[in-house]
This record gives structure tokens, C-alpha cells and sequence, in this order.
């Protein structure tokens, strides 16, 4: 199915093809700890997506080995997804940034990413 999502203000917007989005995942890495986000639980292959932003709205942030890329609205500041460290260039989304899909009572799995640091 199209997923379609975006940030807060709206300056950085994408889609993906995936499954239905019923469950979610929260990782325990240091970053991920901070942000709260529920991720979702499949990695989307880079040419499942689309990314459309506008003029430096798109920002990165990157630590440790810098394989995982965080990237952020730099005007908003709301996370949308990010780069996973397993499968490099493969993306987690933020589901609170889908349109349609309640991320609030969704149940989840949590991944030990502080563990791979």
C-alpha cells in the first residue's frame, strides 16, 4: 500500500510502498532513547521511496560509526526517518509523520540498538 507522511511544517514530504502499518518498533539506542519516535518494524529499500524537500529543509544527523542517517526537518525539527545501521541506505520511518496511521496506542517491539555501539 502508499504510505504518504510529512513533518510538522511541511517542508519535507515523502511516500513509500510497504505493508499496513498495525505495529511498530522503539529502539534503546542513545539517540533513539531521546527522541521517543515509533518506528516502523520493515526497512523501506531506497527505491521504495520518494523524498521531496524543500530548499535546505532536509538535515542529517549522524554519530558514532556514521552509517545510520538521521534525517530532520531543519526547520520544524521534527525527526521523518532515518538510515538504518543493518541495512545501510534501507529506511525506518517515523510513524508519527504517516498520514491516517495513530501511532499513539500502537503496540511495539523494542530493538537493542544500544548494543551495536
Amino acid at each position: 500500500m502508499l504510505h504518504k507522511g510529512q513533518c510538522h511544517c511541511g517542508a519535507v514530504k515523502f511516500e513509500f510502498e510497504g505493508d499496513e502499518i498495525r505495529s511498530g518498533l522503539r529502539c534503546n539506542c542513545s539517540i533513539c532513547i531521546r527522541k521517543a519516535a515509533l518506528m516502523t518494524e520493515y526497512a523501506v529499500a531506497p527505491d521504495a521511496i520518494t523524498i521531496s524537500a524543500e530548499a535546505d529543509a532536509l538535515a542529517t544527523y549522524t554519530f558514532g560509526s556514521g552509517v545510520a542517517q538521521h534525517h530532520f526537518c531543519n526547520r520544524c525539527g521534527i525527526y521523518t526517518f532515518h538510515q538504518t545501521v543493518r541495512q545501510p541506505g534501507h529506511y525506518r520511518i517515523n510513524i508519527g509523520c504517516l498520514d491516517g496511521v495513530d501511532s499513539i496506542q500502537m503496540p511495539y517491539k523494542v530493538f537493542d540498538g544500544a548494543s551495536l555501539l
